[in-house]
């Protein structure tokens, strides 16, 4: 929190990302669960004993097509109906919603050994779908807010840690029901259309974040999203029609009650980090180095690292694949970047996190030496 603030700190936080962020359950018999394998106890522990813990957390579900979590809408299964399958190695849901006189489907797949789910055909094909998909009245998608388990999770944290109020922004709820190539096309050359499934979005996203925003006050928040509208995508006029347009009325939300809005966002920044920081943003990540992303971090911190605390810049396939002693240099190198001159604050952070059931040594090593690193600075 002291870092958040722009206080001083004796050294920078360290965090692992979804590992320590997410919770996960090593006693989940669950053969979906890949946390309860033997090469994720010592990685596991180490996050949570020896890392600045920021517990990852929402108030509700937060897929554009399956708000069930804290509640389900009562119209609901009018328009949506919704079949999981298990081959007992993959579970396959496939979703079909009717609207419109359309039918259009969703199959999505989850393999027993890999902790993600593939998308392997999206909801919307077009831009008649889309025109259809608008039609829905918006009270199918009516959630209840629910932040007792985000207080009930500070309680448990004591110190070891902050929870973060995990968030998606309505370009991320929109561009997520296509397949990447039709929605970079739709939303160039269609944008009073895509502008429309936006406000549809934020009609939703707005009014929760205001609300969450009241009732867990002064908490970090994470808003993902913003990438789909960064290069080479879509260019910078667009990710400030696209992402400034609806997630600034968010930070304000966030602000409005003493939070900290930190935006996430892979990839290239150099050309919307004006806009990012003209947000109000408070903090990014993860701030990928060349080539997957085209900033040096102390050129991020020299910019605005007045305005934002930086998280990053470490990219996880070093922490899978390099030898420690050259995995050791990217985090000194980070580190000296980070804390370089006068800056809000920084925190070590990896781009994503390891999602297979087994680890290698050099994935362990290399996630200890961050720490070591990190608390010896």
């Amino acid at each position: 929190m002291a870092t958040l603030k722009g206080d001083a700190v004796d050294r920078p936080p360290v965090s692992f990302y979804e590992i320590g962020g997410f919770k996960m359950d090593p006693n989940d018999p669950d053969p979906y669960n890949i946390f309860n394998a033997p090469d994720w106890q010592p990685l596991i522990q180490l996050a949570e004993n020896h890392t600045d813990i920021i517990r990852t957390m929402s108030p509700v579900r937060a897929r554009s097509i399956d708000p069930t979590g804290s509640s389900v809408s009562a119209r609901w299964n009018e328009f949506f109906q919704e079949v999981t399958t298990d081959d007992g190695e993959s579970r396959v849901t496939r979703t079909v919603l009717s609207v419109g006189g359309r039918t259009m489907t969703q199959v999505t797949k989850r393999d027993r050994q890999i902790n993600t789910v593939w998308t392997l055909e999206h909801l919307l094909k077009d831009s008649d779908d889309l025109e259809a998909y608008l039609t829905i009245p918006d009270e199918v998608f009516e959630e209840r807010v629910d932040t007792s388990p985000l207080e009930a999770e500070e309680t448990a944290l004591g110190d070891r840690g902050i929870v973060m109020v995990d968030t998606e922004d309505p370009l991320c709820a929109a561009a997520a029901l296509f397949n990447m190539e039709d929605y970079a096309v739709l939303a160039f050359t269609e944008p009073e259309l895509f502008h429309q499934l936006l406000e549809k979005m934020a009609r939703r996203i707005h009014p929760r974040t205001a609300e969450v925003s009241r009732r867990f006050p002064g908490h970090l928040w994470r808003i993902y999203g913003p990438e789909y509208a960064s290069e080479p995508y879509l260019p910078p006029r667009l990710f400030d029609e696209y992402v400034v347009r609806y997630v600034e009325p968010m930070i304000r939300e966030i602000h409005a009650h003493g939070g900290y809005a930190r935006v996430h966002c892979h990839g290239r920044i150099k050309n919307i980090l004006d806009l990012i920081a003209g947000m109000g943003a408070d903090a990014l990540d993860p701030i990928e180095p060349p080539p997957q992303g085209d900033m040096e971090l102390g050129e991020v911190r020299q910019r605005h690292g007045q305005q934002l605390v930086l998280f990053g810049n470490l990219e996880i396939a070093d922490i899978e694949m390099l030898p420690t002693a050259r995995f050791a240099e990217k985090v000194k190198r980070a580190l000296d970047e980070g804390t370089a001159g006068e800056g809000r604050g920084f925190v070590l952070l990896p781009s994503a996190s390891p999602y297979g059931r087994e680890l290698s040594p050099v994935t362990m090593r290399n996630y200890e030496t961050m720490v070591e690193l990190t608390e010896n600075w």
